[in-house]
């Protein structure tokens, strides 16, 4: 086995990788760019070294770079984790040229999968299902036209060499065929820098579900199950869970058996997975390899027990499978999601800036995170947001549900905005738990996993409950540390002589305001709140637990008060409240940026669209700003002439900088 590799990732899978290899006593070398100094993966190699600047450009797709680093710290293998150069050939084959082992497959099976069409038609060869469609090089618009009829509608156009979503467009009817066509290819050209396209019989309603494989160097290759991932946004994956709740025993021995045809086609050896698209019908078609391991890679070893990085560390150093198929045994149900810096309500707008408070649940037999991040390190605009990976396991789907349930009730994330509520929503929404999401779900009803339109009236007297009893807690304290402690003027009672006192509170959730009315002290209060006036009686804050009787019913919550934010929780959906001096602050800014544009996150101007004097609409794009892996269109707020700019494209800004102004 391999005394040292390096890891080429950074984030919460070198975490990943570094917990196994110290498991099997091999030491890790980490690269870093310069944004990641302080990084916990970093923190955790036994040795890491710098490789460059922020931008992944600059750092973590320097193959140069990383292989300059294995050779000067002996590294006898290198980990590539997923994303970056993990499915990159030419990196594959450099790390093999330099007599370094490359813990994935060959470069030469990375190219047999690099092209959509190639890849289809080669497993299509195998005898591995594929979807009826074209994939050949001819692009002519009237034949493209012809093969659309002869497949049949609906029909999906993708780009050939596209990926994470970019360059499909779904057609209905003949007569919307062309003009769809031209969309995608100039998409595809944009993205890709090649225009071909592949056609597809669409699948409606489908089911996205992944089987795992693996395979060595001396021929052998079995799978390890799958994975059923059709909970997606935007064709990203939000949900993973194994064993398939849609999948028969007899469906899944087919699949399993197509996959394992696919690794033998391509020579496979080392992780990866086999994606397929499922019909309602149970009829199933190949989409791709991913040629490396996966983000979700965990519900699959918390189903069968076994460590899927140990595995390709053996087989990367030429040992043969550890198990052979028959061998291979399910236990239990495991579901994943992803816990992201975003915020769902404004469009899934990646978010960035200090962890300022990150708990986690405790980690058990039935919960895993895997994490790249501790409280207070900071989420920087150059990476993917993802915060950690929440797993959870149990004896079936239903105690697998209620897991994760009370695995996110647990969470809780200040700083930037987090997907927490949104993935409570979803796990609770009746399609996930009965089992029937399908891949275009979410996107045709968003609405229903998004933040309600209205406020529980209970959650919001909690949050008020909760700063009131710690406002008194505090001025106990420091009258505590007065001449005269027990001085009626050290009360925040709000009373006055003659009535009863009143204390206005203020609070932002989002752009609406909130602002209960008080009366009272010590756990007994009226509050007023949206016309009606409700009696708390009792209300005690034991820790982190809230009780208390509203009008007369006890309820129990779990809360936080941090900074400027109190959150409460009453088991089955949460609310976040920022207090008045929050406010505030985003009051006045709202107030004087009726002329600004400014930058809402840090990142970098990748285009300017307009120029001091141009006369402009309301709504018109002025900047583009590239951020968290996406491009953010900055608009005007409303209509007027262009009075300066303070950037270019090229410079990076921070959160807030005022890019543009109109004239006031």
């Amino acid at each position: 086995m391999f005394h040292t590799i390096l890891i080429a990732n950074r984030g919460e899978i070198a975490c990943r990788v570094i917990r196994t290899a110290r498991k099997l006593g091999i030491r890790t070398v980490a690269v870093f760019s310069e944004a990641d100094a302080d990084a916990q993966h970093v923190r955790l190699a036994d040795e890491a070294h710098c490789i460059g600047g922020p931008r992944p450009q600059d750092s973590y797709l320097r193959g140069d770079a990383i292989l300059d680093v294995a050779k000067k710290t002996g590294a006898q293998a290198i980990h590539p984790g997923y994303g970056f150069l993990s499915e990159n050939a030419d990196f594959a084959d450099a790390v093999q040229a330099a007599g370094i082992a490359f813990i994935g497959p060959s470069g030469a099976s990375m190219r047999k999968m690099g092209s959509k069409a190639g890849a289809k038609d080669l497993m299509a060869a195998a005898g591995v299902p594929v979807v009826p469609g074209y994939t050949g090089e001819d692009q002519s618009r009237d034949l493209l036209q012809g093969e659309a009829d002869r497949i049949g509608y609906p029909l999906m156009i993708k780009a050939a060499h596209g990926g994470g979503g970019k360059g499909m467009r779904i057609v209905r009817s003949a007569g919307e065929f062309l003009s769809n066509l031209e969309s995608c290819q100039r998409e595809a050209k944009n993205a890709f820098g090649r225009d071909r396209v592949l056609l597809e019989r669409y699948i409606e309603h489908p089911r996205h579900i992944e089987i795992q494989i693996f395979g060595d160097h001396h021929g052998h290759a079995i799978h390890l199950g799958e994975r059923e991932c059709s909970a997606q946004r935007r064709y990203q994956k939000v949900l993973e869970e194994s064993p398939s709740p849609f999948l028969t025993p007899e469906l899944r021995s087919a699949m399993g058996a197509a996959a394992v045809q696919a690794a033998h086609a391509i020579d496979y050896a080392n992780a990866g997975t086999v994606e397929f698209i499922v019909a309602q019908d149970g009829g199933f078609y190949f989409m791709e390899i991913n040629t490396r391991l996966q983000v979700e890679h965990p519900v699959t070893e918390e189903v069968t027990g076994l460590d899927l990085v140990e595995w390709q560390l053996r087989i990367a150093d030429g040992q043969a499978l550890p198990l052979a198929q028959d061998a291979i045994r399910q236990h239990g149900h495991a579901i994943e999601v992803r816990l992201y810096a975003e915020d769902p309500d404004a469009g899934f707008l990646p978010g960035s800036g200090t962890l300022q408070t990150l708990r986690l649940p405790a980690a058990s037999r039935a919960v895993r995170i895997d994490s790249g991040v501790i409280e207070g390190d900071v989420v920087t605009i150059f990476y993917d947001p993802m915060i950690a990976k929440l797993i959870v396991w149990d004896e079936d789907r239903p105690r697998a549900l209620a897991r994760m349930r009370e695995a996110l009730a647990a969470c809780e994330i200040a700083g930037p905005k987090s997907n927490i509520a949104f993935l409570e929503r979803l796990i609770r929404h009746p399609a996930v738990v009965e089992g029937r999401i399908d891949t275009g779900y979410l996107d045709r009803h968003l609405d229903e996993f998004l933040s309600p339109a209205t406020l529980d009236p209970a959650l919001v007297l909690a949050a008020t409950v909760v700063h009131l009893l710690t406002q008194e807690h505090a001025a106990d304290c420091n009258a505590a540390h007065t001449p005269d402690p027990t001085s009626p003027w050290a009360c925040v009672d709000g009373w006055r002589l003659g009535h009863a006192g009143n204390r206005r509170l203020a609070f932002l959730h989002g752009e609406q305001r909130i602002e209960p009315l008080a009366q009272g002290y010590a756990g007994h209060y009226q509050i007023t709140w949206d016309a009606r006036v409700h009696t708390i009686a009792g209300a005690r804050l034991d820790g982190e637990t809230l009780s208390l009787r509203i009008d007369g019913n006890m309820h129990r919550f779990r809360s936080t008060l941090h900074a400027d934010n109190v959150l409460v929780h009453d088991g089955l959906q949460r609310l976040r409240l920022q207090v008045e001096s929050v406010y505030r602050r985003h009051a006045e800014a709202a107030s004087a940026s009726e002329h600004r544009i400014r930058a809402p996150m840090p990142g970098r101007v990748v285009l300017v669209q307009a120029k001091p004097g141009d006369t402009v609409n309301a709504g018109a794009v002025l900047l583009v700003l590239e951020a968290m892996k996406m491009e953010l269109a900055l608009k005007a707020p409303r209509a007027g002439v262009v009075a300066e700019l303070r950037a270019q494209a090229g410079d990076f800004v921070e959160a807030d900088a005022v890019l543009a102004t109109l004239e006031q």
